[in-house]
């Protein structure tokens, strides 16, 4: 019997079909097969009980039922069973639930960070037991951002009735952060300032200075973009004529010359946040899309995994590329291996992404590439290569003249030796100084003052918002480009011209959750979540214990509390539905006039209202409309399903509902759910659906009762009703 291989992504199956061989069977999951079913209270699919969770998992999707029955006939036909889903923790978590879900009694972990010969046949020889603190992590990162997404979004954002569809642990945060900054940018009021300059025939060009001391511009007048090529700011228009004048009316001299040479120390290797940012800079890549170009790259074999915080590089590949520095580039070879310093709460499970081999040339691979294929894996071979080369060494120079009571600067560097920077270049462009002698006099060739404006801090571009998350500790490689989608997607922000901006709607919410939930909302507190999951990894934290705690001391106070405040908020007085006293007695049309729709004959399923149509433009529906509620203080909305041919509630309001008693069938006659009905006859416990409107049961829904009967439901009059089976 073959060996059967379990991997998540298809693109992996040929290439770990060439290096494996024949008695060998790979099949893909692709991806989770298994989540959290939306039963139970909010629809969590979990029970937190005094100390222990209870949770219920469920398929995903008819696809993921489909790939588990395949995968449960590879199992039966198999001799031995390996796992080899991705090296992290949420791989560690979908090898869980395979297990799980296949009844696997003893199933061999293999874990490789290329697929290559030697590292794939090296991990099947080696293979290990699942690791349960990684799947605990992964477990409690899943419950945790249910409890907050679920709960926080059906107690907190659905009552604001904004359009506002959901919040999240990491979703929240990032999108305070744009909110802070955009908010900064509307607050900001510009100063006018000046900057002062001279020229010299010499051939060079100096900027005011109050002090011959050499000085750092300010932290805001960095950010603003040229600020390196400026003068000390000069904030008034007769300051800046007074210093044009004694430029123009004293002798300059040389003053100070100062000469030193520095080393430059190379970049480390890259990290799923840093090849983000730096695809983002060079190849205009979204940090989306740089991750959909890099899996292909790992799927063919040509890079390591490319999900990783740690920038450590395996010996054997740093001895490659010290061989190769010695063949190709040998004074470019440093004296010993350069190590790199990993970021501050990196869980480095594995590799920096890099090369499989630095034998590929970039070069040589581009007709077995794609143009972007190609593209990122230059800029993974260059990054790998110069985190191994020596220093650049460089030679700055800094020159002070004085006229009268003013002083004036020149700076400049030369690049002596370019060491790494022949693979990896992040170093300005030489700014050369004429040779010039202490005391030396010079020829003013112009003097003159720019007026200019102070600068509002800049959005957020997409790897600079990645670059943020990573320095605030909020999400971790895998949470990055997913959440940024998310925020796109919700319309909570905005790509404009390369720069997310947050729209009226994210600011609203933001606002609302400052208030409401002011700690959920902070990076820090974010970050001391992460914390907690990374402890679980480890197995200093025991993940039921730390999820039962932090709901019974934090989240569901916090939401008790802001389910109290809700009122209070003007965004939800604005937005707040019209009482029923201003609806009583209008018509139809101008009820569903209030939603902003148009009225239909469609009665609402949680309390017999008619529901009025209303327009969207959102991407994500199918219909370009959905219906919602002309109740006062119902707001239930449906939404068109193309499968079943009629309106739906949302998923999450669906199974939210008391699941004992509703169905998620239709009353035949008005659309309203059909209800589960115990009653006894004959001694017996029997049960019957009938329509859930008690209005409508007394008339026009009579006639509506399906009575059990062999695991199916009938009615005289509209015949058989199959429920379907419950997922397990």
């Amino acid at each position: 019997m073959p060996n059967l291989l379990l991997i998540e992504s298809p693109g992996k199956v040929k290439k770990l079909g060439q290096i494996l061989g024949s008695g060998w069977v790979i099949k893909a999951s692709l991806g989770h097969v298994r989540e959290l079913a939306n039963d139970g209270e909010d629809a969590l699919g979990f029970d937190l009980g005094a100390g222990s969770i209870a949770c219920r998992y469920q398929p995903r999707d008819a696809r993921s039922q489909k790939v588990l029955s395949e995968l449960r006939q590879a199992v039966k036909a198999a001799d031995r069973v390996y796992i080899a889903t991705d090296p992290d923790r949420e791989g560690e978590t979908i090898g869980w639930h395979l297990q799980q879900a296949l009844n696997l009694r003893n199933p061999h972990r293999v874990v490789y960070s290329e697929i290559t010969p030697q590292a794939v046949r090296a991990a099947i020889a080696h293979p290990r037991t699942l690791n349960q603190d990684l799947v605990a992590a992964g477990r409690a990162r899943d419950c945790l951002d249910k409890l907050v997404g679920y709960t926080g979004s059906r107690h907190v954002v659905w009552p604001l009735n904004n359009g506002a569809k959901s919040m999240g642990r990491v979703q929240s945060a990032t999108l305070h952060l744009l909110c802070v900054r955009e908010r900064e940018i509307q607050a900001f009021v510009p100063q006018d300032y000046w900057s002062v300059w001279v020229t010299y025939r010499e051939g060079f060009k100096a900027f005011y200075r109050s002090s011959p001391k050499p000085q750092r511009p300010p932290a805001k007048a960095a950010e603003d973009k040229g600020a390196e090529n400026e003068s000390e700011r000069v904030t008034t228009q007769e300051r800046a004529d007074a210093l044009v004048a004694i430029a123009q009316t004293h002798p300059h001299r040389v003053l100070q010359i100062e000469g030193k040479q520095t080393t430059q120390s190379p970049p480390a290797p890259f990290i799923t946040s840093t090849l983000q940012q730096a695809a983002g800079s060079k190849l205009h890549f979204s940090p989306e899309h740089t991750m959909k170009v890099a899996q292909a790259l790992y799927e063919k074999g040509h890079i390591t995994y490319m999900r990783t915080d740690s920038v450590i590089l395996s010996a054997p590949f740093c001895e490659s590329v010290r061989q190769y520095l010695e063949q190709a580039d040998p004074t470019n070879l440093p004296p010993k291996t350069t190590r790199h310093r990993a970021s501050k709460g990196s869980q480095e499970a594995h590799e920096a992404i890099r090369p499989t081999d630095v034998n590929h040339l970039p070069q040589h691979l581009q007709r077995e590439l794609s143009s972007e294929q190609a593209r990122l894996y230059e800029l993974i071979w260059n990054r790998a290569v110069a985190s191994q080369c020596a220093p650049a060494r460089l030679r700055k120079t800094r020159i002070v003249t004085q006229s009268g009571d003013a002083y004036w600067e020149a700076r400049g560097q030369v690049l002596e030796f370019a060491g790494y920077t022949r693979y990896w270049n992040n170093l300005s462009a030489d700014a050369v100084l004429p040779a010039l002698t202490q005391g030396q006099p010079l020829q003013l060739d112009r003097a003159q003052a720019d007026a200019k404006q102070t600068q509002p801090p800049p959005r957020y571009s997409e790897p600079k918002l990645v670059k943020l998350m990573e320095q605030k500790g909020i999400g971790r490689p895998s949470t990055y480009a997913p959440t940024i989608k998310t925020l796109r997607q919700r319309e909570y922000v905005v790509l404009l011209q390369g720069k997310l901006q947050p729209t009226p709607l994210g600011l609203e919410l933001d606002g609302a959750l400052e208030k409401l939930l002011p700690d959920l909302i902070q990076p820090e507190f974010t970050a001391q979540m992460e914390a907690a999951l990374d402890a679980i990894a480890t197995g200093e934290q025991e993940w039921q214990t730390y999820l039962i705690g932090w709901n019974r001391s934090y989240f569901a106070p916090a939401i008790a509390q802001a389910k109290s405040q809700l009122l209070s908020l003007p965004t939800f007085a604005e937005h707040a539905p019209p009482s029923a006293a201003m609806l009583s007695g209008r018509s139809p049309a101008a009820k569903a006039k209030s939603t902003g729709g148009q009225p239909t004959k469609i009665l609402c399923p949680t309390c017999g209202e008619a529901m009025a149509k209303v327009p969207s433009r959102s991407k994500k529906m199918k219909a370009k409309h959905f219906l919602k509620c002309c109740s006062a203080g119902c707001g239930t909305v449906m939404f068109w399903q193309a499968k079943t041919k009629r309106y739906e509630l949302p998923q999450a309001q669906r199974q939210a509902l008391n699941s004992e008693q509703f169905t998620d069938h239709p009353c035949p006659v008005c659309g309203a759910l059909l209800e589960r009905y115990a009653y006894t006859k004959d001694g017996q416990d029997k049960v019957m659906l009938r329509c859930s409107l008690l209005e409508n049961r007394r008339g026009k829904c009579k006639e509506v009762a399906f009575f059990q009967s062999r695991g199916e439901f009938w009615s005289p009059k509209f015949g058989t009703l199959k429920l379907p089976t419950p997922s397990l």
